[in-house]
């Protein structure tokens, strides 16, 4: 598949657009041309043993950040002391679970613990892992992609969380499932933002929709929603600005696009997906307010699970946020963006 350049006139667009013009370049991958007939690669169950083991390499350096003092604190023991529960909150906290959840998993703690049917039998660490994993469980909700042609994604989030890299992920998984995919540059004011999400496009074989840097967002994903159901694509995802200069201005923007985007369907978004850093910690907490504020977020991605992350930021947002986290990144490569799973993050985040 080649990209090439089009001139073309825009759909018609509500007056509230900032229109680049008749003039304006319009960059559209085209839809690949091949063997229809050949099956769409299989998709690995989320807890296959081939996952599994990703999440758990994945989470190495996570797991050595959190659970390098737990095992030396709590492994065997079956009762918590004042020095134990002190110990522990500590450790919790450099985490990044935050003095909230922390507070929360020492209460649930103690509550599990005092059981007498519980304390001849369960450690103070296997307690731990069903204490966090209850923590996470109301948060564990696939994205089901029903009801809806095309089913529209937004993607939104600040510069360098991995909005575009979780975008070609999703791109190949959707494709993977038997979906027909395509992509909007919606991020037009970060450099090369475009280019990096058409070379996603190429890599899945999946149309883009794009103009040039510093186009209007909203004219982009208009145009890209018309396009969309124009060619009956199954999935739509739109990329977003996410530059932190001014978050009010950012803010007014994400805010634009979907009202913009309702003018032309008033049922999109049908997912607003939040991308988060597990790197940035606590930050990553108030992001989420602040974007579920501006634009209602529905569902959460949390990246970077195999940097120098703690994992323990999941917690934080479990404890603070009532929406589902959807996928979490723990690699570079587009299989190592997966299904969040509580008991499988646990186990892997606090395996011995």
């Amino acid at each position: 598949m080649k990209l090439f350049k089009r001139r073309a006139k825009p759909n018609s667009v509500p007056d509230e657009v900032v229109n680049p013009g008749d003039d304006a370049e319009r960059r559209d991958v085209t839809d690949p041309v091949g063997d229809d007939s050949t099956a769409p690669p299989a998709v690995e169950s989320p807890r296959s043993p081939g996952m599994l083991q990703r999440l758990r390499v994945g989470l190495s350096r996570s797991r050595h950040q959190l659970s390098e003092g737990l095992a030396t604190l709590v492994l065997g023991k079956k009762q918590l002391d004042p020095a134990l529960l002190e110990a522990l909150e500590e450790q919790l906290i450099m985490a990044d679970l935050g003095l909230e959840a922390t507070g929360r998993v020492l209460e649930s703690l103690r509550q599990r613990l005092d059981r007498k049917d519980l304390a001849t039998s369960e450690t103070v660490m296997s307690a731990l892992k069903a204490t966090l994993t209850a923590l996470l469980a109301d948060r564990e909700q696939p994205l089901a992609l029903a009801n809806h042609r095309p089913f529209v994604i937004l993607v939104v989030g600040v510069n360098g969380a991995g909005k575009t890299t979780t975008i070609g992920k999703l791109a190949h998984r959707f494709k993977a499932q038997g979906h027909s995919v395509m992509l909007a540059a919606g991020d037009t004011f970060r450099a090369a933002a475009v280019e990096q999400l058409e070379a996603w496009g190429e890599a899945n074989d999946v149309p883009v929709i794009a103009q040039h840097t510093g186009a209007d967002s909203a004219s982009v994903l208009y145009d890209a929603l018309g396009a969309a159901k124009a060619r009956g694509a199954d999935v739509l995802i739109a990329d977003t600005a996410g530059r932190l200069q001014n978050k009010a201005h950012l803010m007014d923007e994400l805010t634009k696009v979907v009202r913009v985007m309702r003018k032309h369907d008033p049922g999109v978004p049908h997912e607003t997906l939040l991308v988060l850093d597990a790197g940035t910690g606590q930050n990553a907490v108030s992001q989420a307010i602040e974007f579920d504020q501006a634009v209602g977020v529905t569902g959460i991605a949390v990246t970077k699970l195999d940097g120098t992350a703690r994992g323990g930021v999941l917690f934080a947002i479990a404890n603070r946020l009532t929406q589902p986290i959807r996928y979490v990144g723990v690699g570079e490569q587009p299989e190592d963006l997966r299904e969040f799973s509580a008991s499988d993050f646990v186990d892997a985040l606090l395996e011995e």
